[in-house]
């Protein structure tokens, strides 16, 4: 009988080899041989087919998680107690055709009677047995001062603000008084938008919420108050009015904040917390649950420069909630285009649905009490929750405290099998394993640098150099295209290294053939970089376990199911082995738990940096105009190599390699060709650049003289205003001219025309900062200012800290701001001031200054002139000039106003005392007289 023939063996995962017989027979080898050759080869069409499945699975993931939304519901399929989207566009429809309505206008009155006669209908209508209590709130005045987020180094100073407030509460259950659900969003807008998205789609919801819920409320257990506000586009005063001075406020147990950064499309929470009751219920019962933790993270870490109520109600009132966001169109964010035109369907009916289910189930809770007695939740990391959707339909919500041992479990278990692997196959391994993460490297570094440099060179092909903000599917072509085969590139350098390395390995093995040799050498070459995509997520969530970053679930399920399928489908219970190809199966099942859970995250989020990017260059000018793309770009080459990694390794033995580089670049060709050709424009009527144009009317360092008044014409939205101004004309000229500070912000790129300027406002209208009073007592020098801001109700002080120690505040001799010790930034320290119609106009400011001894020589030897001045000022009106009016008239329909909490409004007139100023001379009785008493 003949003998079986035995095949050399090789480790799977070591390339240690240990010998065998040899075949005995020419037969036998050419046996061998061709069983060899046909399980080293791969058929292209294979690799393309599961590249497309996987694109188009991520596709699918993408459109079902964030796309999909529920039919809207008119009131009778509603019902009494449901929710309905048609009534409530009702109310935004109403809200919108006020246009713009921000503090201090006539507008935002209008608003307010609109929201304040839908409550009264509400109260009139409610259930027998519930109680609705209306009550229309005024806020004389009121400071904020934070130490931490946007608010650093700023005081906000907010007075004559109106609230409308609605209690809903069980009649027969007393005790629900004391304990209470708050729902808010605020009605005003920015001076630019009629606000369909921001936030009247919020307040919209809200009312019709309280609609069913006061059909529901008599078997509550707690209240539910719903907070319109006012104030929040000037620095969240409305919150802040409603959370320090209204009685209600002590029985709030939980806080729940509507907002939006776009408009329509799935409200997911964007942030919860610090206590895991609210996502937690609401991940019980919500009908659409959406919300992941990556948001929440992002935004504490500062990478998302903005702040919501949210942030009032969790650090001033020690409160525990849920932040819930529109994303969609970022773009419109602030402009004109937040209109109610650009809502898609449903949106309305999905945050309705989900907020009136958790309404009702936490309002019926016993346990909402016990969130205040934890102190809003200020414990320990262990206590927050991690929480995220799958789908829009279920959401997985644990305790940090798991999510550490968890992760810390497998990161262990992780570098167990790899100690053990990388011992037991000796230097051989250790070498392999080096260069299959050298593989890793190299595939970043190529991919993100392709990815940058077609970043770095849009501006020159392009007329923007962000092409991409009205067709954000130009992304694929431009950035992910490049970041492809950057990766791909990278990682088959890393190949070759590791095929050469593991090839003199095998040339000591006389007893193989030369064609099995080859073949394992791919083998082995290609299981060793698969396993390479391991490391990294490894790397990652060690990172993120070790700084209790939520956000580590990512990296979790991109770890552990590919390791399993390996595991389950690779490995043998034999010793040794000689290396097959992979399976196919392997990646099928340890990338679909992945796709599932990410994909339409990483897809979410780059359309979200799109939007960001047309509000990125907070000081016009600042930065390089290539920054944002570059940074785009990045975000999408560090996706494409996490997450194609396993991908990639199995592309070596395939024949596709040809076919998938040619359409690659096909791609990246066609999308340069449309970029530069401007078929597609950068911008659209309903996708505008962010521009800011005001007439300025500036006095700054020019005491007694004629004020200079000129048109700014800047832009917030990356590039050159090239092609605007050739459109308007008006006499602007663009280039770095000489630094316009606008206290907030600065212009260091913009256009000006000085042409036809000095009409249209009044000198009556400059304000003005008087020295009262300057004494020095032995101590220190003291200084009285007071400001008289004219007819403006908004306006910036920014004070010198470098010669200032500290100060006090006052509006109708009432103190605002007490002498106590304040945080700066960059030097300053900024007072921001707004409220309603009746605000006051004159104050007074006691300057205390650094003692001698103290102050630092802040101008290098020659640069006196160019000394800082000890106050700048900046007020606004809400007005325009003929200019202007004509400018804005001219402008091409793909430009909008931008409107913020710390932009100028269309005229505005700047001011500033020098620090050398001169000692008043006007006797001290008539200044008493006239500014009151002064300060001791």
């Amino acid at each position: 009988m003949r003998k079986r023939p035995q095949s050399s063996s090789i480790s799977a995962d070591t390339s240690a080899s240990q010998s065998s017989d040899t075949p005995k027979t020419d037969e036998e080898a050419k046996f061998n041989n061709n069983v060899q050759i046909k399980s080293a080869r791969r058929s292209g069409f294979v690799w393309l087919t599961l590249f497309v499945v996987i694109v188009y699975s991520s596709w699918a993931v993408y459109y079902y998680q964030f796309e999909s939304l529920p039919v809207p519901l008119t009131a009778v399929q509603a019902g009494k107690r449901g929710f309905s989207e048609v009534e409530a566009t009702k109310h935004i429809k109403a809200l919108t055709e006020l246009g713009p309505h921000p503090v201090g206008s006539d507008a935002l009155d209008h608003a307010l009677q609109y929201v304040l006669a839908a409550s009264e209908t509400i109260k009139k209508t409610a259930h027998w047995e519930v109680d609705v209590e209306v009550d229309f709130f005024h806020v004389n005045s009121g400071v904020i001062r934070q130490l931490s987020g946007m608010f650093v180094g700023r005081t906000v100073v907010y007075s004559d603000l109106n609230h409308i407030i609605l209690r809903i509460l069980p009649k027969y259950v007393p005790e629900a008084r004391e304990n209470a659900i708050l729902v808010s969003s605020h009605i005003d807008t920015v001076y630019s938008t009629e606000g369909a998205g921001d936030c009247s789609s919020c307040v919209a919801v809200m009312l019709e919420l309280a609609r069913g819920i006061s059909q529901w409320a008599h078997g509550f257990k707690n209240a539910v108050i719903f907070l319109f506000n006012t104030g929040e586009e000037e620095g969240l005063t409305g919150a802040h009015g409603f959370i320090t001075q209204h009685p209600w406020s002590s029985s709030i147990r939980m806080a729940i904040d509507l907002e939006a950064m776009g408009i329509g499309g799935k409200s997911s929470i964007f942030q919860a917390g610090p206590h895991p009751l609210a996502v937690e219920n609401f991940a019980a019962v919500a009908k659409y649950p959406s919300g992941v933790i990556i948001a929440q993270d992002l935004f504490s870490s500062g990478a998302i420069k903005s702040a919501t109520d949210f942030q009032v109600y969790k650090e001033v009132a020690g409160l525990s909630g849920l932040d819930f966001v529109y994303t969609d169109n970022g773009a419109v964010y602030h402009t004109k285009n937040d209109k109610l035109e650009l809502l898609k369907s449903g949106s309305l009916q999905h945050l309705g649905e989900n907020m009136l289910s958790f309404l009702l189930q936490i309002a019926s809770s016993s346990h909402l009490l016990k969130v205040k007695t934890m102190d809003g939740g200020r414990k320990s990391n262990h206590n927050t929750a991690v929480f995220f959707d799958i789908l829009g339909q279920y959401m997985v919500v644990y305790h940090q405290r798991f999510a550490n041992m968890l992760q810390f479990s497998v990161i262990v278990q992780s570098l167990l099998i790899w100690t053990t692997s990388l011992l037991m196959g000796g230097y051989t391994a250790v070498v392999s394993f080096f260069f299959s993460c050298l593989s890793i490297i190299l595939m970043w570094i190529f991919s993100i640098s392709f990815s940058a440099l077609v970043a770095l060179i849009l501006p020159l092909i392009s007329s923007s150099p962000v092409p991409y903000i009205a067709s954000p599917w130009l992304m694929v072509g431009l950035f992910a295209a490049p970041a492809f085969l950057g990766a791909l590139t990278g990682q088959h350098l890393g190949y070759l290294v590791l095929q050469r390395y593991i090839s003199n390995i095998y040339a000591k093995r006389k007893q193989l053939s030369p064609v099995i040799q080859a073949d394992l050498i791919k083998l082995e070459t290609e299981r060793w970089l698969f396993k390479a995509g391991f490391v990294q997520w490894l790397v990652l969530l060690i990172i993120g376990t070790y700084y209790k970053i939520g956000s580590s679930y990512v990296a979790l399920v991109w770890l552990v199911p590919p390791a399993f399928a390996y595991g389950l489908l690779e490995a043998t219970l034999t010793p040794v082995r000689l290396p097959r190809p992979l399976k196919l199966a392997t990646l099928l099942i340890g990338l679909a738990i992945p796709i599932l859970v990410s994909a339409g995250l990483f897809i979410r989020f780059a359309n979200v940096i799109v939007g960001l990017i047309v509000r990125f260059d907070r000081n016009p000018g600042d930065t390089p105009e290539w920054l944002a793309s570059v940074i785009l770009s990045i975000f999408i080459a560090v996706v494409i190599c996490l997450t194609l990694v396993y991908l990639l390794s199995y592309i070596h033995l395939s024949g596709a390699k040809t076919s998938v580089v040619l359409s690659t670049c096909i791609l990246f060709v066609l999308s340069l060709a449309v970029v530069f050709s401007g078929i597609i424009p950068p911008f659209t009527e309903d996708f505008a650049r962010a521009v800011n144009v005001v007439h300025v009317v500036d006095t700054t360092g020019r005491f007694g003289e004629k004020p200079i008044s000129f048109v700014s014409l800047s832009s917030i939205t990356p590039g050159k205003l090239t092609k605007e101004i050739d459109q308007v004309r008006e006499g602007f000229v663009c280039g770095r001219h000489k630094v316009i500070d606008f206290v907030t912000f600065s212009v260091k790129y913009g256009c000006l025309t000085f042409d036809e300027t000095e009409g249209g406002w009044n000198e009556s209208d400059i304000p003005t900062l008087d020295v009262v009073y300057d004494t020095n007592n032995g101590v220190r020098r003291i200084t009285r200012v007071a400001i008289d801001t004219k007819r403006s109700i908004r306006w910036f002080l920014a004070i010198n800290t470098e010669e200032i120690d500290d100060f006090m505040f006052k509006a109708d001799s009432m103190e605002v701001i007490p002498a106590d010790g304040k945080s700066s930034k960059d030097g300053w320290h900024i007072i921001q001031v707004s409220g309603g119609i009746n605000a006051p106009t004159r104050f007074g400011l006691t300057l205390f200054w650094v003692k001698k001894t103290e102050q630092k020589a802040h101008n290098m030897p020659g640069q006196e002139a160019e000394q800082r001045p000890l106050l700048k000022l900046r007020t606004d009106l809400n007005e325009l000039t003929p200019k202007a009016e004509r400018v804005l008239k001219k402008l091409p329909a793909w430009c909008s106003l931008f409107g913020k909490s710390t932009s100028p409004h269309t005229l505005s007139f700047l001011s500033s005392l020098p620090v050398n100023f001169q000692t008043p001379e006007t006797p001290l009785g008539t200044l008493l007289k006239n500014y009151g008493p002064l300060d001791s």
